[in-house]
This record gives C-alpha cells, sequence and structure tokens, in this order.
C-alpha cells in the first residue's frame, strides 16, 4: 500500500502490464466474455488470451462489460484493505460502458471517494495512463490534482494499431461494412486510432500489412516531435510477435525517447482484434 492510501483500479481492457500490476498492487475489473452456449468467462481470470485464440476457429465470442456487482465488490475490497480513497482508470467510455458504470457505482460507496479517468483509448496507452496514475500517487501527487493531471495527460496521448485481418473489427462493430470490404478486396490496412472523443478512427490506410506497420512507426514518430522526452508503448499479440524489432526501430528512428514499454493483449481485446495485431501508443514525459 502506498503512503496515501490511494487504490489504482482499472478494467482489463487496459492491458496494464501484469508484472506492474503484481508489483503495484493494481486492482483489475475484468471485462467479460461471452459463448453463445451461455457460458461467460471473466477476462485473464477464467480464461486467457491464448484460449479465446483457439476458440476463435469455432466461434467469435462477444465481449461485455463488468457488472455492476463485480466492480462495487472491486472499490468495497480496495477500502477494506486499508485504502481511504481510490483512481479507477478507464478505456473508453465510447468504446465502452465501464465507465459510466464506475460512476454510477461510485456514488453507492459514499464513503470511499473516487476520481474516475476516462482516457479516450484503449489498450497499451491506456495501460501507460495506469502506470503513470500509480507513480503520482507513489510520488505524493495529492488526490486532489489526479483528475485534472490524468486527464491532460490521457489528452495528449495516442494509440496506433493495426491488424492482419479486419474481420474481428468488422464483426465486433468497430468499423463499417465499406470499409471491411475495400480492405479485404484491395488489401487496405487500416492504422487505426482513436479520436479526441475516445472514438476509433482510421489515422492513415496503407496496402500490405508491412506498410502498415511502417505507417504506424511513421505516425508515432511524427507525434513525438510535439514533445520533449518521450514514452513509447509496444503491443503485440504473440503471433505477430516483433517486440524486439519494433523496439529497435523505435529507440534507433525516434531520438528523444526515454522509455519503452511492452505489453500483451488482453482476451477481451483480442476478440475485437484478431490474433494478428501489431499497436504502439506514445506519451509525453
Amino acid at each position: 500500500m502506498n503512503s496515501q492510501r490511494i487504490a489504482v483500479l482499472t478494467d482489463s481492457g487496459t492491458n496494464t502490464p501484469e508484472d506492474f500490476v503484481r508489483a503495484h498492487d493494481v486492482r483489475v475489473v475484468p471485462l467479460l466474455i461471452n459463448y453463445k452456449d451461455g457460458s461467460t468467462y471473466r477476462s485473464g481470470v477464467d480464461i486467457t488470451t491464448d484460449e479465446v485464440i483457439r476458440r476463435f476457429e469455432h466461434e467469435i465470442p462477444s465481449t461485455s462489460l463488468p457488472s455492476p456487482e463485480q466492480i462495487k465488490q472491486a472499490i468495497e475490497q480496495a477500502r477494506d484493505d486499508g485504502y481511504s480513497c481510490g483512481v479507477f482508470v478507464t478505456i473508453s467510455a465510447t468504446l465502452s460502458a465501464t465507465n459510466q458504470t464506475v460512476h454510477m457505482v461510485s456514488r453507492l460507496v459514499d464513503d470511499f471517494p473516487m476520481v474516475i479517468i476516462d482516457t479516450k483509448s484503449i489498450g497499451v496507452v491506456a495501460g501507460m495512463v495506469v502506470m503513470q496514475a500509480v507513480h503520482m500517487v507513489e510520488d505524493g501527487v495529492p488526490f486532489g490534482e489526479l483528475e485534472a493531471r490524468l486527464n491532460d495527460l490521457s489528452e495528449k496521448s495516442d494509440v496506433f494499431f493495426t491488424t492482419k485481418t479486419l474481420e474481428y473489427l468488422y464483426k465486433g462493430g468497430r468499423i463499417n461494412a465499406m470499409t471491411y470490404r475495400l480492405g479485404s478486396v484491395l488489401n487496405i490496412k487500416p492504422v487505426i486510432t482513436c479520436d479526441e472523443q475516445g472514438r476509433y478512427v482510421v489515422a492513415r490506410k496503407s496496402r500490405g500489412w508491412n506498410r502498415a506497420i511502417n505507417a504506424e512507426l511513421k505516425l508515432v514518430h511524427e507525434r513525438a516531435q510535439r514533445f520533449g522526452k518521450v514514452r513509447i508503448g509496444i503491443c503485440c499479440t504473440d503471433s505477430a510477435n516483433l517486440f524486439d524489432q519494433l523496439e529497435d526501430r523505435v529507440r534507433s528512428e525516434i531520438d528523444n525517447v526515454a522509455e519503452v514499454i511492452r505489453s500483451g493483449l488482453s482476451a477481451d481485446l483480442i476478440v475485437h482484434t484478431g490474433p494478428e495485431l501489431v499497436g504502439m501508443g506514445i506519451q509525453p514525459i
């Protein structure tokens, strides 16, 4: 427990690195993965990313947000474990109703003040916001200042990702039919980002997987020029394991990188992206 007794909570869609979660007592509320036979699994708890991938051959499941009761239990457990207040960092409120549900539930636990942060992002960058929330708390930033500082950091952070196939994004309702058809017929791979409201938008289009990855790196490089020092997040699925290659390129091509963070992809997010993804995030220091 940190000296300020401020708990940091998040949902599994932020992909906060597991070793960091364990080392800093980050409380993760899992999103849910649902199959047609009626079975429901908690992402990262009852089912792993690899297990979801193995079942893709038979079914692409759906996902849903944690129940209000699950969120309430996580908040109350933090309180009962000795924390006096909390910061709950969520993925974009336009991509998931988790943020709104946390707001609703937090009002039911009136003896535990909460700051709720909408990262307006997802995956590796949302996880980077979680990590900075922890560092701010541990560095002694007062509870009353956390909301403004984390909202500002979220606004200045960007995520980019591309996938080898658009099938999963289309079936999950994340891209429209036109984008899916054009991409499939012409081998167009969009690099997707989140806009200022946290919605998915296409940042750039490339023909072919390798060109899309190059475009992603170029976008990160362009964003890096806006700041002094930056931290870069890299997210790869196992089947597209390019961590070493991408980190080498990031460090050689972007001269103001102070830190590189590696992140896997949670079971709930891989439902919407498929088993082959490369994502990158950038955040100012």
